[in-house]
C-alpha cells in the first residue's frame, strides 16, 4: 500500500510538472497586461505612424513576420543580423534585397522599451502585433494576438532559403509547404491574401508574365512596360489592383487571371483551392473572419517559451 501511495504522489507530480510546462508554452493575448499594460498601444502607434508615412511598409511588415514563421517557427530569427556565427536569413533568395521595415522594428523596440522601463516584450512578438496592426492600419479587420513568444538565438539563412515558398511554386508545392508548417489548404488560400497589399518586384514575376499561359494577355501586356525580358529586376508592381486597402481585390484578380505571381494564380488555375479562391472573391466579410484565424495558426508555429530563447535587448542581434 505505501508503494502504491508513493506512485499516486509521483504520477500527480509528474501530472503537476506536465501541467506547469504546458502552461508555460501557451500563448495568450493577455501577457504583457500585468509586465507592460501599455506595450501593444504603443506598438500600433509606431506602426500606424509608419504606414501613415509609406502604405507600402504594412505590407512589408506583414511580410516580415511570414517570413520569420515559416523558418524554425516565429522567434524573430529573420530579425538578426550576421555575425561569425550567424549566417543572416536577411540574405536567404527570398529576403535579399528585398525584405524591409527592419527601421521600423529597431523604432518600436525603442519605443515599447522605454514604455516599459525594461526589455519585456520580444521581437517575434513585435512582429506578430505589427502584422496585425498593419492590417489594421489598410483597412482590414482585427484580432486577438497571441503573445509570449521568446527570441531565438540563432538563424539560418539555409533554412530559409529551404521553407519560405518560392514565387514560381505550383500548387502542390505550396500545398506541401504548408502542410510542412502545420497550416492545411484553407490557411494557404487564406494567407496568400495577405499580397492583397503591398508589391513584388519585376524578378519575382517576370517567368509568370511572359511564360506562362494562365495570365489575361491585357494585363500582361501592360506588365511588360514595368518589368521587360531583362533587367530592371527591382522594379515594383502592385501585388493586386488595391494595394494600399486591406480587401479581397486579390481573388477577384486570381479569377480574371491577373494574379501577379506565378504561385498567386496558382490557387486558380482548375485545382483544388479553386473554390475557395471563388468564396472569397464574392465575401470580404468570410475572408477577414478566416485570415484572422489562420493568423493566429500561423503565428502559434513553434514558438519558444518559458525559459527557452531570450527577451533581446536589440533586435537585430544575440543580448
Amino acid at each position: 500500500m505505501a508503494s502504491r501511495g508513493y506512485f499516486f504522489v509521483l504520477l500527480h507530480a509528474f501530472v503537476y510538472v506536465a501541467l506547469a510546462t504546458s502552461a508555460l508554452s501557451q500563448l495568450t493575448p493577455n501577457y504583457y497586461d500585468y509586465s507592460c499594460p501599455k506595450a501593444l498601444s504603443t506598438i500600433k502607434s509606431v506602426v500606424e505612424a509608419a504606414v501613415k508615412k509609406e502604405y507600402r511598409m504594412g505590407a512589408s511588415l506583414l511580410r516580415l513576420h511570414f517570413h520569420d514563421c515559416f523558418v524554425n517557427g516565429c522567434d524573430g530569427s529573420v530579425l538578426l543580423d550576421s555575425t561569425s556565427s550567424i549566417d543572416s536569413e536577411k540574405n536567404a533568395r527570398a529576403n535579399f534585397q528585398s525584405a524591409r521595415g527592419f527601421e521600423v522594428v529597431d523604432k518600436i523596440k525603442e519605443a515599447v522599451d522605454e514604455a516599459c522601463g525594461k526589455p519585456v516584450v520580444s521581437c517575434a512578438d513585435i512582429l506578430a502585433v505589427a502584422a496585425r496592426d498593419s492590417v489594421v492600419a489598410l483597412g482590414g479587420s482585427t484580432w486577438d494576438v497571441k503573445l509570449g513568444r521568446r527570441d531565438s538565438t540563432t538563424a539560418s539563412r539555409e533554412a530559409a532559403d529551404a521553407n519560405i515558398p518560392a514565387p514560381n511554386f505550383n500548387l502542390s508545392q505550396l500545398i506541401t509547404n504548408f502542410k510542412n508548417h502545420g497550416l492545411d489548404e484553407k490557411d494557404l488560400v487564406v494567407l496568400s491574401g495577405g499580397h492583397n497589399i503591398g508589391y513584388a518586384r519585376c524578378v519575382s514575376f517576370r517567368d509568370h508574365m511572359y511564360n506562362d499561359s494562365n495570365i489575361d494577355p491585357s494585363f500582361a501586356q501592360q506588365l511588360k512596360y514595368i518589368c521587360p525580358r531583362n533587367g530592371s529586376d527591382s522594379n515594383l508592381s502592385p501585388l493586386d489592383q488595391t494595394a494600399a486597402h486591406f480587401d479581397k481585390a486579390y481573388f477577384s484578380d486570381l479569377v480574371h487571371k491577373k494574379g501577379l505571381l506565378h504561385s498567386d494564380q496558382e490557387l486558380f488555375n482548375g485545382g483544388s483551392t479553386d473554390a475557395l479562391v471563388k468564396q472569397y472573391s464574392n465575401d470580404v466579410e468570410a475572408f477577414n473572419e478566416d485570415f484572422a484565424n489562420s493568423m493566429i495558426k500561423m503565428g502559434n508555429i513553434q514558438p519558444l517559451t518559458g525559459n527557452r530563447g531570450e527577451i533581446r535587448v536589440n533586435c537585430r542581434k544575440v543580448n
